[in-house]
């Protein structure tokens, strides 16, 4: 007999940037999180794998994350999601001076990445909002923001 499984963020995918990953563990947001991994909804991408790697404390810490990371679809950075992200630089550059510059570049490319493959971003991160003005993907709050700092 096939046991339902419930989908959180309305059974849409995501790629979840290291702040969703950060966050995932607060009892407010825990069991969304955990029905998403376990329903195939959470994907990664190499800047976000980077990230959560580079916080590994020794090797075998970090071969555990790394072998987790691995079982998740794999959202790549191409050649058209870097055209992407620079399209969006330029068009928040254009908004008003320095308006592109408050984007951290890992950002860029993670939503660059999600606008490619028709997934949204799940984040804890006001960048992403800024970003969903010039890309078209889904900027999601793992919680409201202030809620999980």
């Amino acid at each position: 007999m096939a046991r339902w499984r419930r989908s959180p963020y309305d059974g849409r995918s995501y790629v979840a940037d290291a702040s969703a990953w950060t966050r995932a563990h607060h009892a407010s947001v825990l069991d969304d999180w955990s029905s998403a991994l376990r329903n195939d909804q959470i994907a990664t991408c190499a800047l976000v794998m980077f990230e959560l790697l580079y916080s590994a404390r020794d090797g075998e810490e970090y071969d555990r994350l790394a072998e987790d990371l691995g079982q998740l679809h794999d959202v790549p950075i191409s050649r058209s999601v870097a055209s992407a992200a620079l399209g969006a630089m330029r068009a928040l550059a254009h908004v008003r001076p320095f308006y592109h510059r408050g984007i951290k570049l890992p950002d860029l490319l993670i939503a660059a990445a999600a606008q490619d493959v028709g997934m949204g971003v799940l984040h804890y991160d006001a960048h992403y909002d800024r970003l969903a003005e010039v890309l078209e993907f889904e900027s999601r709050w793992i919680a409201p923001p202030g809620t999980l700092d």
